[in-house]
């Protein structure tokens, strides 16, 4: 499907790997031109490399999202590459936090560091390319969020609070910036199977339960509607669809992709 993105300049967060890398290909398929946003630039490269195979103009540009300076100076690096315009803000980078730690036994420096991740690197990034956005009046900004951040979840506290935070900031900067017809929304991935579910979840579901690794995944999708675990082509499919304008009346929205878990 042609989502009309071609030729529009999409700034990605996080694309190194994972769902990021596959929201940047997705972009790069659909004919988008990317600035590629990260601490690690030679993690970047390949997908720049591979973005630029398929026809488009790409590039790796070093920042830490924690940093408004840095964060202001990807914004200016952006259009002074791409002929002034920023179209589209796609924020994947974050953290995952405390891992089966109780809210009272999660410190508060675990605490700060993934709130600070999830919600301060968003907010960066926004206050960087509204100006740009705005002046243009237009923009699409997707947030990559997640389902703790909407039911909450036992032993992933901190995670959960720092993305409900980003459910905040996302719609607040909806209301802000529609007027200028900006869309601000959010995906909220479930479980997504990769190298984090398959040598961590996975593995430790097993080992608690006395169960195969084949029996654990199984009863990972047996808790959602679909009976399977999301995919990152899932969420960047997601992701393309609130990017384009056929999601052009559609802002403020935590879109969860999780095979129907947190909305059932």
């Amino acid at each position: 499907m042609d989502l009309g993105l071609k030729g529009r300049v999409a700034v990605i967060t996080g694309p190194a790997k994972g769902m990021g890398q596959a929201i940047s290909l997705g972009f790069a398929k659909e004919g988008a031109d990317l600035a590629l946003v990260g601490r690690d630039l030679a993690a970047i490269e390949p997908v720049v490399a591979e973005a630029k195979a398929l026809g488009v103009r790409a590039r790796a540009i070093g920042c830490d999202v924690t940093d408004s300076a840095a964060c202001e100076a990807v914004a200016e690096a952006v259009r002074a590459d791409f002929g002034g315009r920023i179209d589209i803000l796609v924020n994947v980078a974050g953290g995952s936090g405390p891992i089966g730690k109780t809210g009272a036994e999660t410190t508060a420096e675990e605490f700060d560091d993934i709130v600070v991740l999830n919600m301060r690197g968003p907010f960066n990034m926004i206050r960087a390319v509204a100006p740009t956005m705005q002046a243009q009046r237009y923009g699409k900004i997707v947030n990559v969020g997640g389902t703790f951040g909407m039911r909450g979840r036992a032993g992933r506290l901190a995670y959960s609070a720092s993305k409900w935070g980003l459910r905040g900031i996302t719609k607040s900067f909806a209301l802000e910036l529609g007027a200028f017809d900006i869309n601000v929304n959010t995906v909220a991935p479930g479980m997504v199977d990769g190298p984090r579910f398959r040598t961590k979840v996975v593995p430790e579901m097993a080992k608690r339960l006395g169960i195969s690794e084949e029996e654990a995944a199984a009863r990972h999708a047996a808790d959602y509607a679909l009976a399977r675990i999301t995919t990152d082509a899932d969420v960047a499919a997601a992701t393309l669809f609130l990017a384009s304008d056929r999601a052009r009346q559609i802002t403020g929205v935590d879109l969860p992709v999780d095979g129907g878990w947190a909305a059932l």
